[in-house]
């Protein structure tokens, strides 16, 4: 199969509720894969492990430094993670242990745990420092959720480099 017969290569990324840090990594890795002309290839989406803002817009505080910093996270409606997405998604990215551990018990089978990831496991700084989970910003000021975007950028970046590096064989 040649890269353009390739089923896209889809990604999940998780946090507790869907509204403040998935969404964040879905605008900013979906940027990334428009940018590099990638978007037939790579599918992005995001859910929660909760079910208590299904249907509703990313936090506000979210969509302001989204917008301030050139993404667009206006369609966004919050969903939560079902079993079955095992199946659908070739990665499933974790904002943080707690999440992780969320998915891992709803896994069926050893190959749904082999597609958990924690997002800043991909970015060397936070390797370095141990720092691997993404904050939850959720009713903090705006400056927490610049500094968590800025976190989820850099995860994200980390990301799509091995990411990219997986599509275009």
């Amino acid at each position: 199969m040649t890269a353009a017969t390739l089923p896209p290569y889809r990604i999940l990324f998780v946090c507790l509720g869907n509204i403040c840090r998935s969404p964040m990594a879905e605008a900013v890795f979906r940027s990334l894969v428009e940018q590099a002309g990638l978007a037939d290839r790579i599918e992005v989406a995001s859910a929660g492990t909760g079910d208590w803002h299904v249907g509703e817009r990313a936090y506000p505080t979210t969509l302001e430094v989204l917008t301030a910093r050139g993404y667009d996270g206006d369609l966004h409606r919050a969903r939560k993670f079902a079993r079955s997405w095992f199946d659908d998604y070739d990665l499933l990215v974790a904002m943080d242990r707690l999440n992780v551990k969320a998915l891992q018990r709803v896994a069926r089978m050893p190959e749904d745990v082999d597609k958990i990831e924690l997002l800043r496991a991909y970015d060397p700084e936070s390797v370095k420092f141990g720092e691997l989970d993404v904050p939850d910003p959720y009713d903090a000021p705006y400056d927490v959720f610049e500094s968590v975007l800025k976190i989820v950028e850099a995860g994200c970046r980390a990301l799509f480099k091995e990411v990219r590096a997986t599509v275009a064989v």
